[in-house]
């Protein structure tokens, strides 16, 4: 007699652990190339600026926020929001000396502050020990600026803008973001990625984090069969999502 067994069970997915990402913010761990050499050259180029202010303009995920961190530990400079420039801050910010100001372009502002605060740094000048850098995506003309003599200021201050990467710099980065999440692939699976992905800053890390999360989920490392198969299923479901839209 034929012993009939019940079908076997679906195992259930892990459950993905959120570990720390080992994102390492030095000047050796900045990927250089045709989109950012301009950009990396300025921030290794202080204190001989042109002007005490200096604007850094590029997409998400391009190394806006790396770049301010490596100017940062060599200035000796304070990292803020630009939440964080007040009326009764500007005081105190302008006396640190040398300042970052983040995602200028988002979040509510204080533009009378902020307007205060770069006329000081101006002021004082390099020669005084002033100097701020300001990171955002876009130009000052889409930031929504209210304030005339503001957004003047912003348009004639020097800038320097980060750039699409191209094909070397995306496969650098690729690599760089597998290392930072300390996981292990072929150069295959790089390759794969690469020649199929949108071609940007952003898209590469979210790629890998997803990677990374649905590795975890389903037990198995990320081979480039396995890598592909992610990302169609994600630009299949953008695809949906971008059909329904209103």
């Amino acid at each position: 007699m034929c012993e009939v067994r019940p079908p076997p069970r679906e195992l259930p997915r892990q459950l993905p652990l959120e570990l720390p990402v080992d994102t390492r913010l030095e000047a050796e761990d900045f990927l250089v190339g045709p989109a950012n050499d301009r950009a990396f050259s300025m921030i290794d180029g202080w204190p001989a600026w042109p002007d005490p202010l200096l604007r850094l303009i590029g997409p998400e995920g391009s190394g806006k926020t790396h770049l301010a961190a490596i100017w940062a530990g060599r200035a000796g400079a304070r990292v803020v929001p630009v939440g964080a420039v007040t009326a009764d801050a500007v005081e105190e910010l302008a006396a640190h000396g040398a300042l970052v100001i983040e995602d200028a372009d988002t979040g509510p502002r204080d533009e009378h502050a902020l307007f205060h605060l770069v006329n000081v740094v101006r002021r004082r000048g390099l020669a005084g020990g002033a100097s701020l850098l300001m990171t955002a995506r876009t130009g000052p003309e889409e930031w929504g600026l209210a304030t005339p003599d503001l957004l003047s200021r912003m348009r004639l201050s020097p800038s320097v803008a980060i750039g699409a990467p191209d094909d070397a710099l995306l496969r650098a980065v690729l690599v760089k973001l597998f290392v930072d999440r300390q996981l292990v692939v072929d150069i295959n699976v790089v390759e794969a990625l690469a020649r199929r992905m949108e071609r940007s800053f952003a898209a590469a890390r979210a790629l890998i984090e997803l990677l990374d999360r649905e590795s975890l989920s389903d037990g198995r490392r990320i081979t480039r069969a396995f890598a592909l198969g992610v990302l169609d299923r994600h630009e299949a479901r953008d695809d949906v999502n971008a059909g329904t839209g209103p």
